[in-house]
């Protein structure tokens, strides 16, 4: 840091430097190593002071990708993801991002560039173009935004828009230009010291919600216990397996929940628009279902239709989650863990004496069940079937991967691509945009560099983030991309076909991007039949460098979430 010396009108010596390396200290003094982003005229000093001070810029080539590659960092870490942009157009740029990131409850901190503090003057050289109301439209989004409106306050900004972010979800820092720029002795405004996230221990249930729990568990004969997100990061695993097998329930999860229960022989997959047959049939016949850490959306819930009309459980920290979009009979609010070993010092072993669901039957049923001969594969002589494409996908891929999923109708394969467990899984529907997932994967990527991160993305949303394709070489961030190709806008085509209406406006030409991943530094393949695909096994089993595979799906084959969002959509009309 270029510090200058003076001396003050008390005799004293004065320590001075600009604001924006004062800041760039602070922001290290957070731990921080890394931050992303895109540098504009009024983040540009900024940026490379960061970078020059052993905070790594990892530097995007659109505004949405710095800002998702920041959440995707964060969701990784589970710390401090940092975004840098410029003002105005740049601002504008990233609202898509920023939303997104703001639902995703990830730590993320932007810092925006701003325009100078008014100085009352009458005239100006002339108008901002640049000119925006940041703090007007990020608020409205709902995203807390701090400004720093002089060198003083900046590092009080900073300290609290930090400590914002550390508590989950966005935070907005506007640094102005003259701010930025200003000098200032480095004994004044607040020290920006690293917040200290408050670790709350878990919230144990109250013994009146487990009483009512145990009253409805006790009549079941077929329990189902289902579990998410919030499952898997109260490390409720164990106490859950221990609890279906006291109790004789089945297993399975929420699509945010993939994979918690993976290898246990009564796992039943994913619960909803995800699920496949064997766990549609057995869930059907559930008596009691008791959720943990699952908020029971339209896709869990199949747009309403998964779950069977039985006595629901629903355990959650957070009270607001326990019957937001689904009816709950008995609440529980407590920490999922905490929760599940309540319940089984509640039930003495062999209190379910009546166990059907784990029968020698219902487990010789699953154990037999082969995902892969759940389908009846429609691959083309040019095409092939993107379940199919799943399948041998996951005997190909590194088993210790990050899957990371843009949106669209080639989320379908999410049941056929397996993942160590729920936090190697990353779906970043949750603004149900498109366009997000390429950020998002290289900010994982970043996070865990020792591990293989695929991005699953379809063309739509890859042709709206192709720049980042350079981003990956110039960074040198490991990335798998499996390109799901219907040429098509795939949500939209079956939306179309489903109400007899033309679909020509959805579909486009069959363009092969391998050669063009290809020039920008990436090994490619185009994959149009399940044998181009063992062709680049070898390329798969172990990356070196960047991978690209650009698979050509058969356009036909919907979702099943297509179907029974067309049904809902009929049913409210």
């Amino acid at each position: 840091m270029t510090i200058l010396e003076h001396e003050g009108l008390d005799g004293a010596t004065r320590r001075r430097a600009p604001t924006y390396q004062v800041l760039v200290e602070d922001i290290k003094a957070l731990g921080v190593e890394q931050v992303f982003g895109l540098m504009s005229d009024d983040t540009a000093v900024f940026a490379t002071a960061l970078d020059s001070s052993g905070v790594r810029f990892y530097g995007a080539r659109h505004e949405n990708n710095a800002i998702a590659m920041a959440e995707g960092f964060a969701y990784a870490t589970d710390g401090l993801g940092i975004a840098v942009i410029g003002r105005g157009p740049a601002t504008a740029n990233g609202l898509h991002a920023a939303t997104y990131a703001s639902r995703t409850g990830s730590r993320v901190l932007i810092i925006y560039g701003e325009a100078a503090v008014p100085t009352g003057a009458a005239n100006s050289l002339g108008p901002d173009y640049k000119g925006f109301n940041a703090t007007g439209v990020l608020s409205a989004a709902g995203i807390r935004t701090f400004v720093a409106t002089s060198a003083v306050a900046a590092r009080g900004a900073l300290a609290d828009a930090a400590a914002a972010a550390l508590q989950g979800g966005v935070a907005a820092l506007l640094l102005p230009v003259d701010v930025q720029l200003a000098e200032m002795d480095l004994g004044e405004g607040a020290f920006a010291a690293a917040p200290k996230r408050a670790l709350r221990p878990p919230t144990p249930p109250r013994s009146q919600a487990i009483e009512a729990a145990i009253g409805l568990l006790r009549q079941s004969r077929k329990p189902l216990i289902l579990a998410g997100q919030g499952a898997y990061r109260a490390r409720a695993r164990a106490a859950l397996e221990q609890l279906a097998e006291r109790t004789g329930a089945l297993l399975a999860t929420s699509a945010r929940g993939k994979d918690l229960f993976r290898g246990h022989p009564c796992n039943l997959g994913i619960i909803g628009s995800f699920s496949h047959s064997a766990a549609r049939r057995l869930v059907a016949e559930a008596d009691c279902v008791l959720v943990f850490g699952a908020s029971l959306n339209l896709l869990t819930m199949s747009f309403g239709h998964s779950l069977p009309k039985a006595p629901l459980i629903q355990v959650d920290a957070s009270r607001g989650n326990i019957g937001r979009w689904h009816a709950a009979d008995v609440a529980v609010v407590g920490d999922a863990r905490l929760a599940a070993e309540a319940l089984l010092e509640a039930l003495p072993a062999g209190s379910n004496a009546e166990r059907p669901f784990r029968s020698e039957e219902t487990r010789r049923f699953l154990g037999d069940f082969d995902i892969a001969r759940d389908f009846q594969p429609a691959n083309t002589t040019r095409t092939v079937d993107p379940r199919a494409l799943g399948v041998a996908l996951d005997k190909l891929l590194p088993p210790r991967r990050n899957l990371v999923y843009d949106a669209g109708n080639f989320l379908g394969i999410v049941p056929y691509l397996s993942v160590p467990d729920p936090g190697h899984f990353k779906m970043t529907s949750d603004f149900a945009s498109i366009g997000l997932g390429f950020g998002a994967a290289l900010g994982v990527a970043r996070a865990r560099p020792d591990e293989t991160t695929v991005l699953v993305i379809g063309d739509g949303g890859f042709l709206m983030t192709m720049g980042e394709l350079e981003t990956a070489v110039r960074e040198d961030l490991p990335l798998v991309i499996v390109l799901m190709n219907d040429c098509a806008y795939g949500a939209e085509l079956h939306f179309l076909k489903m109400r007899d209406l033309p679909v020509a406006k959805s579909v486009f030409p069959d363009v092969d991007y391998a050669p063009i991943a290809e020039a920008f530094g990436f090994q490619a393949a185009t994959i149009r039949t399940l044998d181009d695909l063992h062709k680049a096994a070898p390329m798969l089993a172990r990356p070196d460098g960047p991978v690209f595979l650009d698979c050509k799906l058969n356009a036909a084959v919907a979702a099943p979430f297509m179907s029974e969002f067309h049904e809902f959509e009929t049913r409210k009309h």
